[in-house]
């Protein structure tokens, strides 16, 4: 039998889970406030239908986050972003950081289609902020094993951008190859 939930908690939980909430959906979608209000309103709503049958989770803030996380995901999977310079995708500068709505949604798009293990690490490292140290002390491994996994992960991340982002007719021709290929035998 699950607790009821009173008003008054409820409007505490809000009012102190909300801003962090708001921040955490907001660094994904580069600030696009719209975005972030809306994808926060809908996390809010799946907790609202969801806590009275179940009740209040321990933790909700990270029940939340974990829900706006879901429907972050769901989001970038259906959207199909566009961007007027993807050199400004370059994910190795030291300076990158994917803190413009464009760039987000193309980096959130991106992460939405990679494995979990992948999208976590470039997540902590992107949009968190935290460096190669905090993110191997959160996971009980070495400096160089992140390195090795933000490495892999940003290749991952580099081809499914260059398949998202590049026109159907681009993909995978290097440097237009196939279409000189395609001159030569005409």
């Amino acid at each position: 039998m699950t607790r009821q939930i009173d008003d008054a908690e409820l409007l505490q939980t809000y009012r102190g889970t909300i801003r962090p909430l708001y921040a955490y959906v907001s660094r994904r979608v580069g600030g696009d406030v719209g975005l972030a209000e809306d994808l926060v309103q809908e996390t809010w709503m799946r907790a609202l239908d969801a806590w009275p049958a179940r009740g209040m989770p321990k933790e909700p803030l990270a029940w939340l986050i974990r829900v706006a996380h879901n429907t972050l995901v769901s989001h970038f999977r259906r959207a199909r972003p566009t961007l007027a310079d993807p050199a400004m995708l370059d994910l190795e500068a030291a300076k990158f950081s994917p803190d413009t709505p464009d760039i987000a949604a193309a980096v959130g798009c991106g992460l939405s289609r990679l494995r979990r293990s992948h999208a976590s690490v470039l997540e902590a490292f992107y949009f968190d902020g935290k460096t190669v140290a905090e993110i191997a002390a959160e996971q009980s491994v070495s400096e160089r094993a992140v390195e090795g996994r933000l490495r892999r992960a940003r290749s991952k991340l580099k081809k499914v951008l260059n398949k998202i982002l590049r026109p159907a007719e681009l993909r995978g021709h290097a440097g237009g190859t196939e279409h000189a290929r395609q001159t030569r035998t005409s």
